[in-house]
């Protein structure tokens, strides 16, 4: 699809289609982030995912996948993203991050967060998860408040990077970027987590993206395992991943898969989201 064309656009209604899907998928990562403790599986928090999305009348877009069976993907300390649940046991100290999405009425939300399992053992190896953590969604926030504003996608890659620079040399990866979203979950046009040169997609009303940085501790190499779905940094040093899907519309923004529509985090940045009319 090329970046001059019509259809990267939403309409008005095909906007206020889109607000439903995105407050499923909300609901279901809420669900799961309170799940997330000791001892559960990432197989576990799969199905409270999956039970929020069809008792909300929704489908797991994950699921449409081809080859993908699961609700959310659950990566866990040196991975990225992609991990399939299964059987792993969640450990005091993990940083976890669950992406999900859900599909209602041939539209699609898509989100993600990270968390660190509280471990009264090892407060040195929290504290530096957490601070991965927080400097990846503090850049998911930095860039949506930079497209309340910017004429071009690529003045929002622009302020992700920004975010990430100045202090620890995160790494940003590459490999994975975010994407449009609507009709299908991943729609271009690519949303990119750092500066890129040449042309990208005007920032107008109908415009639809999930911007998700992906942010590790060390080197942004990667691998994917012998599931075939799992990306795992080569270094082993840990990752974080946070998303969330937006939409512009004629009055602002609207965070699709934020409860309050990204108010409360994006105050900070003198930006408020407007609710799609």
């Amino acid at each position: 699809m090329a970046f001059g064309n019509r259809k990267l656009y939403k309409t008005a209604e095909e906007l206020r289609l889109m607000v439903q899907p995105g407050r499923l998928t909300a609901a279901a990562l809420t669900a799961v982030r309170a799940a997330i403790t000791p001892g559960v599986t990432t197989l576990e928090l799969d199905a409270i995912a999956e039970k929020v999305i069809r008792d909300g009348g929704g489908v797991p877009n994950f699921m449409k996948e081809p080859g993908y069976r699961h609700t959310i993907c659950a990566s866990v300390n040196d991975e990225i993203v992609h991990g399939v649940p299964g059987a792993r046991v969640i450990m005091p100290g993990d940083l976890v991050s669950i992406d999900c999405g859900a599909e209602v009425g041939g539209w699609n939300g898509d989100a993600a967060f990270s968390v660190v399992v509280p471990d009264p053992q090892r407060p040195e190896v929290v504290a530096q998860r957490q601070q991965l953590s927080d400097a990846t969604e503090g850049s998911l926030w930095a860039g949506i408040a930079a497209l309340a504003s910017a004429r071009k996608l690529n003045d929002v890659s622009a302020a992700i990077e920004d975010a990430l620079t100045g202090g620890w040399e995160y790494g940003i990866v590459e490999d994975y970027t975010g994407h449009g979203i609507g009709r299908s979950m991943h729609e271009d046009p690519p949303v990119f987590n750092y500066r890129v040169r040449g042309s990208s997609p005007d920032v107008r009303p109908g415009l639809v993206v999930a911007i998700e940085p992906m942010v590790t501790m060390g080197g942004i190499d990667s691998h994917v395992l012998d599931d075939d779905w799992t990306v795992a940094t080569d270094d082993e040093q840990d990752a974080a991943h946070w998303e969330h899907s937006i939409a512009v519309h004629a009055d602002g923004i609207w965070v699709l898969t934020s409860d309050d529509g990204g108010a409360s985090k994006l105050a900070p940045f003198g930006v408020t989201p407007r609710a799609i009319p």
